[in-house]
């Protein structure tokens, strides 16, 4: 079992792997799934700026495609001494498709964190359960 401290380590460790050559800014994040399964990842920044992808998205989608959509906590990480780092708009989105309320810990490079949930950092974000209603939209 994964605990919090080892989760945000994680995080910390990912981001070394960052590859972003034009903001020389690393991010790191460490996804745990429910069944107690960490996958990590980090920024890939590329010269068409919007192809770039977070560290967030980057590990939740390493989980996606080894079969997890469950999880119980994401830690991101960064370099930025005096702030937590927090997940972008499309990175709060992407976190909320999978759940409202697991933790997310937003840390610090001294590995201080502090926690929220994708529904806290995305209170009026779009979910799964918003397209229920669009089902059958002509009955």
């Amino acid at each position: 079992m994964c605990d919090v401290e080892s989760l945000v380590k994680a995080s910390h460790e990912a981001k070394l792997r960052a590859y972003c050559p034009y903001s020389k800014f690393q991010v790191g994040a460490a996804v745990l799934t429910e069944d107690g399964k960490v996958f990590t990842g980090c920024n890939v920044e590329n010269a068409s700026y919007s192809l770039t992808i977070c560290a967030e998205r980057s590990a939740l989608v390493k989980a996606v495609s080894e079969g997890h959509t469950r999880f119980k906590a994401i830690a991101v990480a960064s370099n930025m001494p005096d702030t937590y780092i927090s997940p972008c708009g499309a990175c709060r989105q992407f976190l909320l498709e999978f759940g409202k309320d697991y933790d997310v810990y937003m840390t610090k490079p001294d590995l201080t964190f502090i926690r929220s949930s994708p529904i806290e950092l995305m209170p009026h974000g779009f979910t799964p359960l918003d397209l229920m209603s669009f089902e059958n939209p002509g009955n």
